[in-house]
């Protein structure tokens, strides 16, 4: 007889990833933060003459690692460089920076959205500005971004973790600088202004961007983070930038971060399950650790390819900042492809070696809007910077 077919069994489709699972995807390639920022040096043409700030005192003496770190570039004595701008309701901006050819382009077009939209709102709470520049000496970037130069981490000390030279630099701006306004904005290079970000802090409360993935109740990261909440109190979902913090508080702050963040590193649980948010987790801790709460502001900044509306997701408000760490994937109908190489492609990786070059390729029609801004931005800014 006829032999009957048998039905083909067709398995269920995948579930879709979750958002962690998506956001581990885009960042599998790449170990450290997009936020691997460097801190810089001083210049004659861009920084202020050295002026006397008052004393800073100082609990404890400074660990071993952090005196060799500062030992060169130290100011003598309570002699500190005096930085900013004159006005009460202003943040200095501080962005961290290496040398690196891929950070290096990335804090120019920072700077060049920094200062359009200072100038497009001098009433606003944007101060001055400062790179802190952590590779020890001066790069080719003096005379165009306001930069004061402190050491790297000794060699060998990050592991090869670059963003643990963020918080050293930090801690030796402290003792080197001061600034005129009140309060510190620490950014990052791949931070783009859209509109100046109110002065949501208070001389008590820092105000910070809550991460999803900064959670200390997750069943896989919350047991390791208790291991180093000293105080068992409540762990802020946060990273150290975008943060606005008062200058005193972060001067509080900033060794126990910097402790921390080495000790994170060296521990073997830690170092494994916190991977390359581990410099945000050394933050939040410490932060906890002195009791510290940040007013959380999900307006701070947008993530594409996350966020697809100007305005922010949960508040509704108009966010302020384009953060572009992930890479920026869309078929031809301008479609989103998480995980999967798109026929359009963005992703600040690629130039690694070397800058991005002008007026890169649009998206395709349709793209989200976030995503063509981030373009538009990035391509106005390299048309107008000079030496492109």
């Amino acid at each position: 007889g006829a032999r009957q077919s048998q039905p083909r069994l067709i398995p269920p489709p995948p579930a879709p990833p979750t958002r962690l699972q998506q956001h581990n995807i885009l960042n599998k390639r790449w170990h450290q933060p997009s936020h691997v920022i460097t801190i810089p040096s001083p210049n004659a043409s861009a920084a202020r003459p050295h002026q006397a700030a008052p004393p800073l005192s100082r609990q404890t003496t400074l660990p071993r690692y952090l005196r060799e770190a500062s030992s060169q570039e130290a100011t003598s004595g309570d002699e500190r460089m005096l930085l900013g701008e004159e006005g009460e309701g202003k943040y200095h901006v501080l962005l961290t920076a290496n040398n690196a050819k891929y950070v290096a382009w990335q804090s120019r077009i920072m700077y060049y959205h920094y200062k359009k939209v200072k100038a497009a709102n001098p009433d606003s709470a944007m101060g001055g500005f400062t790179r802190v520049l952590h590779s020890g000496a001066p790069d080719n970037l003096m005379d165009e971004i306001p930069t004061v130069v402190v050491n790297p981490l000794p060699r060998g000390m990050d592991q090869g973790y670059v963003v643990l030279n963020r918080p050293n630099a930090f801690v030796q701006f402290l003792r080197k600088c001061d600034i005129r306004e009140d309060y510190i904005f620490m950014a990052e290079p791949d931070h783009l202004f859209m509109s100046p970000v109110p002065l949501w802090a208070t001389p008590t409360r820092p105000a910070a961007f809550p991460f999803f993935y900064i959670n200390a109740k997750d069943p896989k990261l919350g047991p390791v983070a208790q291991r180093f909440n000293d105080k068992g109190g409540e762990i802020d979902p946060i990273g150290n930038s975008p943060v606005i913090i008062h200058k005193e508080q972060l001067r509080q702050l900033a060794e126990p971060w910097s402790e921390l963040a080495i000790k994170l590193k060296r521990d073997k649980e830690a170092n494994s399950v916190f991977g390359w948010v581990l410099e945000m987790w050394a933050y939040a801790l410490a932060a906890a650790n002195l009791g510290i709460r940040h007013e959380l502001h999900d307006e701070f900044m947008l993530q594409p390819p996350w966020d697809s509306s100007f305005n922010s997701a949960k508040s509704g408000k108009r966010s302020h900042i384009i953060h572009y760490t992930y890479g920026q994937d869309y078929d031809l109908r301008g479609q989103f492809t998480p995980g999967k190489v798109g026929a359009w492609h963005f992703d600040k990786r690629t130039y690694i070696a070397r800058a991005v070059p002008k007026n890169v390729p649009l998206p395709p029609k349709g793209t989200n809007i976030v995503v063509v801004k981030l373009i538009e931005m990035i391509n106005e800014a390299t048309s107008n910077i000079p030496g492109w």
